[in-house]
């Protein structure tokens, strides 16, 4: 069922160009690597420890690293082939961590996976059970914050969810992976929602989608009639209503306090990528080993989606889209908003990588900042209700203990200061600054209690 009342919002957010070059390109897959390289940080938490060794012959599918605590999540081998070191490499965040390196030999799979394109429409395992399954699976959140799913499957003591929220927005210029998901996988969709729900224990599901993915709204809305208590939403085209807290507000009317939690409203949300994953792991036995990756760019010959092996160089998309641009300046792992500027094409892959985009050189490079000119353009356009010309200069100059009081954790980090200041100002580099440092503060507060 939809419901066809347009729907955002209230408080603050842009509107940038959008750019969707890639909406009408059907999903293609991308042969496995020669050698991929699994990073064992690609989750919120602690990161995974390796159950292989240097040596170790593994089949795709198979466990290579376990999650540790509640708060992490397992790590599986998209390929078959032999361990060849577990060492250090650069990943998205330009660092050196440690990862599991295989060259490939083949594709054998783990025999326990079920391959067949056929359409698994039973569900029989009971909502321990589920869970159980998406944890093995090492499924986490795949919007770009990568949260350990299980973890958001077990509502806490003292809460309950009466609702699921599905995330279909997809607000990020340029990407168009779940655009794609919803309209080529929407049978699994449904059924990766009713499985979220029976985990959850709510009778309600909504799936929120932008009007600007009209072909996708009509697709899902056909498919929802038939499943009760699921329905479809359509919302106003605005930036960044995929966030969680934007999302709930605009499709529940409900608020998030600050600091809290959607559950602590009674919501859960889920993104679009992750409940095919737990359609895949619960009904098909199949770790997250493989997603959607958008590669686009104005300059870019071929804006395509493709199906990738976690682990699969950066360079190997370039490739199948058509070649790296002879303009491009930056390549941004995710979107232009959120996204993360990379200076090595061999980064691989991993769980929460959404998209690749090429920027040329003229789009590329930062204006002078000049000093803040107080016209408040950062306030209004705050989603959040922040004030970010306020929290960059007490990152600037350290005045964590402030900086703390004036919310700077509340912060999603969608951009949009940055991207409307008339001065240029790098308001959310300053302000990511701050919430490192208050929330190292925190966490050493919470540990001498």
């Amino acid at each position: 069922m939809q419901n066809t009342k347009y729907r955002t919002f209230p408080r603050g957010g842009i509107h940038p160009p959008e750019w969707k070059l890639s909406a009408g390109e059907p999903i293609k897959e991308i042969s496995a690597p020669a050698r991929v390289i699994i990073p064992l940080t690609q989750h919120l938490g602690a990161p995974a420890v390796p159950v292989v060794e240097r040596g170790t012959a593994v089949v795709t599918g198979q466990l290579l690293a376990q999650g540790q605590g509640f708060v992490s999540a397992n790590i599986h081998t998209p390929v078959s082939g032999k361990v060849i070191k577990i060492d250090a490499a650069i990943d998205a965040s330009g660092y050196k961590r440690t990862a599991i390196i295989i060259d490939v030999d083949g594709d054998e799979w783990d025999s326990t996976i079920d391959r067949s394109p056929s359409l698994n429409k039973n569900i029989r395992d009971s909502r321990e059970e589920i869970i159980r399954k998406v944890q093995d699976a090492g499924i986490v959140g795949m919007g770009g914050a990568t949260f350990p799913t299980h973890v958001k499957l077990r509502v806490p003591k003292g809460k309950k969810a009466d609702m699921l929220i599905i995330n279909g927005v997809e607000c990020e210029p340029f990407l168009t992976a779940d655009h794609r998901l919803m309209l080529e996988k929407g049978n699994e969709l449904m059924i990766g929602v009713r499985l979220i729900m029976k985990a959850l224990e709510v009778k309600n599901a909504v799936i929120g989608i932008e009007e600007n993915k009209d072909d996708a709204i009509e697709y899902l809305s056909g498919l929802a009639e038939k499943q009760p208590g699921i329905s479809v939403q359509t919302l106003k085209v605005k930036y960044p209503q995929g966030g969680e807290k934007q999302l709930i507000k605009a499709v529940t009317g409900r608020e998030v306090p600050g600091g809290g939690l959607p559950v602590d409203v009674g919501v859960v949300v889920h993104n679009v990528g992750t409940t095919f994953a737990v359609y895949e792991a619960v009904q098909k036995n199949k770790p997250l080993i493989e997603r959607i990756v958008t590669v686009t760019g104005r300059s870019l010959s071929t804006p395509s989606n493709f199906l990738v092996r976690i682990g699969t160089p950066v360079s190997k998309l370039i490739d199948a889209a058509g070649g790296l641009p002879e303009d491009t300046g930056k390549v941004v792992l995710g979107g232009p908003m959120m996204g993360k500027a990379i200076n090595n094409l061999d980064i691989p892959v991993t769980k929460g990588t959404s998209g690749v985009l090429f920027l040329p050189a003229d789009e590329s490079h930062r204006e002078k900042a000049d000093p803040c000119i107080r016209c408040s353009k950062c306030i209004s356009v705050c989603p959040m209700g922040l004030e970010p010309y306020l929290l960059m200069p007490l990152a600037e100059y350290k005045l964590w203990d402030k900086a703390e009081k004036e919310k700077v954790m509340d912060c999603i980090e969608c951009g949009s200061c940055s991207y409307t200041c008339p001065a240029h100002r790098p308001l959310l580099d300053y302000i990511r600054l701050g919430k490192m440092q208050v929330g190292q503060l925190i966490r050493k507060r919470k540990q001498t209690v």
